[in-house]
């Protein structure tokens, strides 16, 4: 059975079927050493490159849809690799073999909260298009005087750069002093669009967190840097808010020990993650080495003896 290249390198995380259908236009792509065109057919197993690049594919069949909700810290870059060697999102993901893991959507390095991953790039592709308008929800500080005039220039729309933006919900959450926490809403996933609204109205974020996804809630036992794999039921809710078929098929062991053992190891890897990039900060501080004691031909006797 064959499908649309388009179709099997947009699963394979290479960007949606219209950026595909432009780099087969341009003559980016390959298929068993030949220049692929519009409208070519595959079966998933021939070598395809883009940009002379191997890209890992597999036919549909034989995919399961995996879904990770990935608690990230501040100071992680949403990027497979950072020029200035920051600690990535994809750092402290599981391995996989043969496919990988695709963000869905960016947070910037000062934003923490949830963030979804998943092996099928089309999925990623449709969830990140604002076509499909799937909210999500930002629990944002703000320091300094929030008056109801600015809520209401929030929630009717304010002009910014690239375009009119707008909260579809404020939701006031409480704060002390200065500092004011509100609960916010929006459809789109553009360039620090929440920062950019706020400050709009010279305001200052001081702290942002996402906190859901569509119906997909940040897990309150998920510790910062933390992942947990979702369900079937849940995978299957995204694939429907975006017009993918169902799937039959999950890797998610729905035992309830289980689960629970699943978080148990991932606070121990988090805690292992952190105190290997704390040990890697202060590698340029040398440790002493210890001083040495004279033995006695008596003594080096009996630790030959123990031994």
């Amino acid at each position: 059975m064959t499908e649309k290249l388009q179709k099997v390198l947009a699963r394979a995380g290479k960007g949606s079927r219209r950026e595909i259908e432009t780099l087969i236009s341009q003559g980016r792509v390959s298929v068993n050493g030949n220049v692929a065109h519009l409208g070519d057919r595959v079966t998933g197993r021939e070598p395809i490159r883009v940009d002379g690049h191997l890209v890992e594919t597999q036919p549909e069949g034989e995919i399961i849809c995996r879904v990770l909700a990935y608690h990230k810290p501040e100071g992680e870059v949403s990027t497979r690799k950072d020029p200035e060697g920051r600690p990535t999102v994809f750092d402290r993901l599981p391995k996989l073999q043969g496919s990988r893991w695709v963000a869905v959507g960016r947070l910037d390095v000062n934003t923490s909260g949830l963030l979804l991953f998943t092996t099928d790039g089309e999925l990623a592709n449709r969830l990140m298009h604002p076509r499909h308008e799937i909210d999500r929800e930002y629990a944002v500080r703000v320091f300094g005087e929030v008056t109801e005039a600015m809520l209401q220039r929030l929630r009717k729309g304010v002009m910014l750069e690239d375009g009119m933006a707008r909260f579809d919900t404020i939701k006031y959450s409480g704060g002390e002093g200065m500092n004011h926490w509100f609960h916010v809403t929006l459809k789109e996933g553009r360039n620090r669009e929440v920062r950019r609204l706020w400050e709009s109205q010279e305001m200052q974020v001081s702290r942002l967190i996402r906190v859901r996804y569509g119906k997909i809630e940040l897990p309150r036992n998920l510790p910062r840097g933390g992942w947990s794999e979702m369900p079937l039921d849940q995978v299957n809710y995204l694939r429907s808010e975006v017009g993918l078929t169902a799937e039959a098929q999950s890797k998610v062991d729905v035992h309830a020990t289980e689960r629970y053992k699943q978080v148990a190891q991932i606070r121990k890897a988090v805690r292992k993650h952190n105190s290997r990039v704390k040990g890697d900060g202060a590698g340029a501080a040398a440790k002493k080495p210890a001083p040495t004691r004279s033995r006695s031909p008596s003594q080096r006797q009996k630790r030959k003896t123990r031994l």
